[in-house]
C-alpha cells in the first residue's frame, strides 16, 4: 500500500516538474554552451535543481526512501539526464 501511495505521489511531482520549464541541458543547448563553460553552467544547474527539490520534498513531508527517490527523479527530470 505504502509503495501504491509513494508512487502515485511520485507521478504526480514529476508532472510539476515537467511544467516548470525547460531542463538544464535544453538551458545549455539554448545558449550554444560548449567546454568548460557548459560543465561549469551544468554543475551549477544541478545544484540549483537539488536545493529546490529539497525543499520540495520537505514541504511535502517526505522522509527516508521516499523523499531520496523523489529527490532523485526530481533532480534527474530538471537536469535533462537520461
Amino acid at each position: 500500500m505504502k509503495k501504491i501511495l509513494v508512487c502515485t505521489l511520485l507521478s504526480a511531482f514529476a508532472l510539476s516538474a515537467f511544467a516548470e520549464g525547460p531542463t538544464c541541458m535544453a538551458s545549455a543547448a539554448e545558449k550554444k554552451l560548449a567546454g568548460a563553460a557548459k560543465t561549469s553552467f551544468m554543475k551549477k544547474c544541478e545544484k540549483d535543481a537539488a536545493a529546490t527539490c529539497d525543499a520540495a520534498a520537505a514541504e511535502k513531508k517526505l522522509a527516508g526512501a521516499a523523499k531520496t527517490s523523489f529527490t532523485k527523479k526530481c533532480v534527474r527530470d530538471a537536469v535533462g539526464a537520461p
